[in-house]
């Protein structure tokens, strides 16, 4: 058990007191996709964010077992939330055991979070290929040269790859797709736009999807 004086934070006291304009019913967009486009849109030009489209995926295999990761968001529309990977990759292989997703948004600095919960299906190879197409030429490599969540030896086992991969395919040249790599689609069931507010008393309202298409909002408490 380590000492109390070698603790280097006391993180009992961190604490930020967050902003007092709050988030009300009647400010909300029709859809949770126009609210999200509202906020991403403020979280990309003001809200001072490194990468306004990281979201933390959360995703659990066929026995429950959670896992979740950083990855980058790289489309949205009303058919839901777009992200790539490697159809290999752990979190690809739980959502082929348990389709169940959550996407969390943490903008921290604006004291703002945004929760998506929905089912992930795979992109069309269409799709996935028009997206490939616009990944500069080094991240094209990469997708082949790495055979992501597998164990590897060494980094020089994936550099070694990378570089045959760049002299067979040397820039300008066009990189073919890797079969086993493509998109996810979330379509939300529920989408809860989380406000910070003084005295923990944050604003969270909650889109949920009914049976006939349209959207509940509803009040959580804090």
């Amino acid at each position: 058990m380590t000492d109390r004086d070698d603790v280097p934070f006391d993180l009992a006291s961190m604490r930020k007191q967050y902003r007092a304009e709050g988030l009300s019913e009647t400010e909300l967009a029709a859809t949770p996709v126009e609210q999200f486009a509202r906020w991403f849109q403020q979280a990309a030009t003001d809200g001072g964010l490194f990468e306004p489209n990281a979201m933390i995926v959360s995703t659990a295999d066929a026995e429950g077992r959670p896992s979740a990761r950083t990855v980058l968001l790289k489309h949205f529309d009303e058919q839901g939330f777009v992200f790539y990977t490697n159809y290999d990759s752990r979190k690809a292989r739980d959502l082929a055991e348990n389709p169940y997703v959550s996407l969390l948004f943490p903008w921290h600095p604006m004291a703002r979070q945004v929760i998506v919960t929905g089912v992930a299906r795979r992109t069309g190879r269409d799709e996935t290929a028009a997206y490939f197409r616009t990944r500069p030429h080094g991240s094209q490599l990469g997708a082949w040269a790495s055979a992501q969540s597998s164990v590897i030896s060494t980094r020089a086992d994936i550099d070694g790859a990378y570089a045959e991969l760049a002299a067979r395919y040397p820039e300008g040249e066009q990189v073919p797709v890797p079969p086993n790599w493509g998109g996810f689609r979330v379509a939300p069931q529920s989408v809860e736009f989380w406000q910070g507010r003084e005295n923990r008393l944050h604003d969270r309202l909650r889109y949920v999807e009914q049976a006939d298409g349209s959207w509940r909002v509803e009040r959580l408490s804090p």
